[in-house]
């Protein structure tokens, strides 16, 4: 197909699946005709409760001709796996974060894509939301003046309290660095651009933790991975990011700053998609609050900003390669922590494009 709505199908019906499916079907430019999950039955509930034609394994998904585009929403081990059957079928993958755990399978990943003739997105796409582009907007106006550093901050006692099936977050390709770092720093990079090295420190404050809710609450599992890092991050640009991910505190805290030679920025939740967004300028003691403008519709504007490059032969912003460089400093920063010193990376990438004023996922532009 070359002109009309890209045919989807979502393979992974899993707890985020839900939110994907919401937001996918109420977007005219793409069109979701199937789900796949290695247990059909929770398929076929998602695909019923959605309004789904199709459901079914992934292998029946993927030989529907009228699919162009894999969502992949499985469990991180599973990614390269499940994106690497969907390039051999011929489908463009969209992946959520992180794109594989390593990043030697993500860079095999987009070479076979480009091999192929295929593109590879991947989630977080909520800095393409109205909080994160407004900030964007905000610091490109000089309202801090010249970008001099950021400090962001998640911390919390980890998702077992809420989450009905919880091990996977402490497995290799998860913890709050791999979970929760993608959000921080691809806006951070779509900020300043490249990452030019870092250095970190990591610990572990158990080595089991135990299901706290669902049918699963009070069964035990393994902690495999750091569960409290803190890392410096510095930036090819200058600019030099102080970043705390933590699945250890007891005090809950999210935070993002970026301040400047002129004032500081408040930037929203980027595991969001709003506001608010607040300027401290400089010799001021009142913060006030900046305009958000942007889409606010949740996961999956990325999918249909992918879409719309397909048809119309342009670089879509939650590109494979963001992804990878993204996977790279992760990885960097759990080496920096491993062996006490600052690792540099070798590979850079071009920031994305802010979105065009106006931008709107709900607007039919395929026909």
């Amino acid at each position: 197909m070359s002109s009309g709505p890209v045919g989807i199908a979502v393979v992974g019906a899993g707890v985020i699946s839900a939110e994907y499916l919401r937001t996918l079907s109420g977007f005219p430019d793409v069109r979701v005709v199937a789900v796949a999950d290695l247990d059909e039955a929770r398929a076929e509930a998602a695909a019923r409760t959605h309004g789904i034609p199709v459901w079914g394994g992934p292998e029946t998904v993927l030989a529907l001709p009228e699919v162009e585009l894999v969502v992949n929403l499985t469990v991180p081990a599973a990614h390269a796996q499940v994106a690497t059957e969907a390039l051999r079928a011929g489908k463009h993958v969209y992946g959520e974060k992180p794109i594989t755990p390593a990043p030697a399978d993500a860079e095999k990943l987009l070479a076979q894509a480009s091999e192929r003739g295929l593109r590879v997105g991947n989630a977080p796409d909520t800095f393409l939301g109205a909080g994160l582009q407004s900030a964007l907007r905000a610091v490109a106006a000089g309202h801090i003046g010249t970008p001099m550093a950021a400090a962001t901050v998640t911390q919390s006692l980890g998702p077992e309290r809420w989450h009905p099936d919880p091990a996977f977050f402490y497995q290799p390709g998860a913890g709050p660095l791999f979970d929760l770092g993608p959000y921080y720093l691809t806006s951070l990079v779509a900020l300043f651009g490249s990452v030019a090295r870092v250095a970190a420190v990591s610990s572990r404050a158990r080595t089991e933790r135990s299901v706290g809710s669902g049918p699963k609450a009070g069964q035990v599992f393994p902690v495999d991975v750091p569960t409290h890092v803190s890392s410096l991050v510095e930036f090819a640009s200058g600019v030099r990011a102080n970043s705390t991910f933590s699945f250890d505190s007891a005090l809950p805290r999210i935070g993002f700053e970026i301040t400047g030679t002129e004032g500081t920025l408040a930037v929203p939740d980027p595991n969001t998609f709003g506001g608010p967004l607040k300027l401290l300028p400089g010799g001021s003691d009142d913060w006030r609050e900046l305009p958000v403008d942007g889409p606010l519709d949740g996961r999956g504007i990325g999918v249909v900003d992918m879409a719309r490059a397909l048809r119309g032969g342009t670089t879509h912003r939650a590109s494979g390669a963001l992804a990878l460089h993204v996977l790279q400093t992760m990885t960097a920063i759990t080496r920096s922590a491993d062996h006490a010193e600052f690792t540099p990376l070798t590979t850079q990438v071009v920031p994305p494009e802010p979105l065009p004023e106006g931008w709107d996922p709900r607007e039919a532009t395929l026909g």
